[in-house]
């Protein structure tokens, strides 16, 4: 299936047209998180083979902030032409939950062009942390009576994935957002950070050097390339808990769909090559090659699951 799919992308790529975008001024990719994290070094990987397509530059522009809402107005601000797009995760369909005031609508506001990978999160807590799965971290934190856990941000999987477990396994957990997963890593490794749910990508450098231990994926009954030998939380006595994220590119709602076609044939000849296809996976992704259509589909499915889960835990998506 996966082969048809990839025949099927490529015959579109070489039938889309080979529009000159304005003035061929390099591309903007807007990057709505700090350098060094999970959707950075995602793009980062994507890059050298999109422009290639392309036939231009593409330059990234990290602008983090407000749970990715500062980036995305840099994008829904930005001319329709082409030169300009826009890099997020699975927030994207949190952040109308959270966000008032703000001056574009995250519905209308961007079109989809793809998703280029899925991104399971891990639960690690720090090296000295009484637990050594998730039965361990569950009754340790019954002892204590609350534990914190960090998160990526408000609003990202690691937020709802603590919310959720805690919901499920009748404990209280306190969430501590971080301006991205890089830095609840560094404070976990440190020992300042008991707990923390974030991107294999993020935390797996801290598992590795031997100052945090892996609990257990959000990832349903699927395990993450780089984390095959630790269990979900669906696995340890949670059914249908799963949580995924994701990262894909979307463009200015105006943009024209030829421009859309490009740069979604451009996306499937980055996550179609071998050795971007396995760099992705060495730094903890699932890479996707999909239409723009079937990302439209992912957004509405996480969107509605969004709300049944705040919902159901009761959970605040606010600082």
């Amino acid at each position: 299936m996966r082969r048809r799919r990839l025949l099927a992308l490529g015959a579109a790529a070489l039938a889309a047209p080979r529009i000159t975008l304005a003035q061929s001024r390099p591309i903007r990719v807007v990057v709505p998180f700090a350098p060094g994290g999970q959707s950075d070094t995602v793009m980062r990987l994507l890059q050298p083979k999109m422009s290639e397509f392309l036939g231009t530059s593409m330059i990234i522009e990290n602008r983090p902030g407000g749970g990715g809402a500062v980036g995305a107005g840099v994008v829904a601000a930005s001319p329709a032409d082409g030169t300009t797009l826009y890099f997020d995760s699975f927030g994207f369909v949190v952040q109308p939950l959270i966000q008032r005031g703000l001056p574009f609508d995250y519905a209308t506001a961007f079109a989809p062009v793809a998703q280029v990978v899925a991104a399971p999160y891990v639960l690690v807590v720090k090296k000295d942390f009484a637990a050594t799965d998730l039965a361990g971290f569950i009754a340790e934190v019954k002892r204590q009576g609350a534990v914190p856990y960090g998160s990526p941000g408000i609003g990202t999987v690691g937020h709802l994935a603590g919310a959720l477990l805690a919901n499920r396994a009748g404990i209280t957990l306190e969430h501590l957002p971080y301006r991205g997963g890089a830095e609840a890593a560094r404070d976990v490794a440190a020992g300042n950070l008991d707990s923390a749910i974030g991107s294999v990508n993020s935390l797996k450098p801290v598992i590795d050097a031997g100052r945090g231990r892996a609990i257990a994926l959000t990832s349903g009954d699927r395990r993450g390339p780089l984390a095959a030998s630790v269990p979900t939380i669906a696995e340890n006595g949670f059914p249908g808990f799963d949580l995924t994220s994701w990262n894909g590119i979307f463009a200015p709602a105006a943009t024209p769909p030829a421009m859309i076609a490009r740069f979604e044939a451009a996306a499937a000849h980055a996550t179609s090559d071998a050795t971007t296809r396995e760099r992705l996976a060495a730094s903890g992704n699932d890479p996707v090659t999909g239409s723009a259509a079937d990302f439209a589909a992912v957004l509405e499915r996480d969107g509605a699951m969004v709300r049944r889960l705040v919902a159901e835990t009761g959970m605040r998506l606010e600082g």
